[in-house]
């Protein structure tokens, strides 16, 4: 059997610290989903190969495209490490309805209707799918602050990859149903917020993998 080679992705931990306590939006995968269906997420997905190509209106910031370059095999100004936060605001828009970053009054068919803005993207987290699983995901975890781009929480919308959104204390998430890495993502946006609650960009990174069977959490 030929192992499965895992593809890059690109997930985001929207965060709305307006009220008493923070909150993170979360949706429920469809019950169509071959990989992990029925469970709530942030909103996420591969990276497309036309990602590379979207013009944007703001870089990442670059100690942020530092953080993402180490032990990428690529370096901070390859197209492939824009494209990662390009992916992520386009499944923020593709599941949840929201768009960050600078309108576009025509543009074409499929194609967004804003130049994504990656510059308050926070790289938080990196977790590469163990082996033998029916998909296998290298997925880079991004943290936006709706203030800082300009969100109105109330905005989120349903769609049919993620449907029943909530915005979840990340506290307490209320015992719905989320995948394990989910789960340790979230734990690591909290202990990073408790550490500093601006989440600088120059912080260290934690990646998730498995080796020989072993499950380990290494810091980049």
């Amino acid at each position: 059997m030929t192992p499965v080679r895992p593809v890059d992705a690109a997930s985001i931990l929207l965060l709305d610290r307006s009220g008493e306590r923070m909150r993170v939006l979360v949706g429920r995968r469809s019950s169509k989903h071959v990989f992990m269906p029925d469970v709530y997420v942030f909103p996420g997905g591969r990276r497309d190969a036309t990602d590379r190509l979207v013009p944007v209106s703001h870089p990442l910031n670059p100690l942020a495209c530092e953080a993402l370059a180490l032990r990428s095999g690529t370096r901070c100004s390859d197209s492939r490490l824009r494209a990662l936060g390009v992916a992520a605001l386009r499944e923020l828009y593709e599941e949840a309805g929201i768009s960050v970053g600078t309108s576009i009054e025509a543009a074409s068919q499929n194609a967004l209707p804003f130049r994504p803005d990656l510059s308050n993207l926070r790289f938080l987290a990196r977790a590469i799918t163990p082996a033998g699983m029916v998909r296998r995901f290298d997925t880079r975890f991004f943290a936006l602050f709706t203030d800082e781009a300009g969100i109105d929480p109330a905005g989120a919308t349903a769609s049919h990859e993620l449907e029943d959104l909530r915005w979840v204390n990340i506290f307490d998430r209320g015992g719905i149903e989320m995948p394990d890495i989910t789960v340790l993502i979230l734990e690591e946006l909290q202990k990073s917020l408790q550490e500093d609650k601006s989440l600088p960009f120059g912080r260290t990174v934690p990646l998730y993998h498995t080796q020989r069977g072993r499950f380990l959490r290494d810091l980049l």
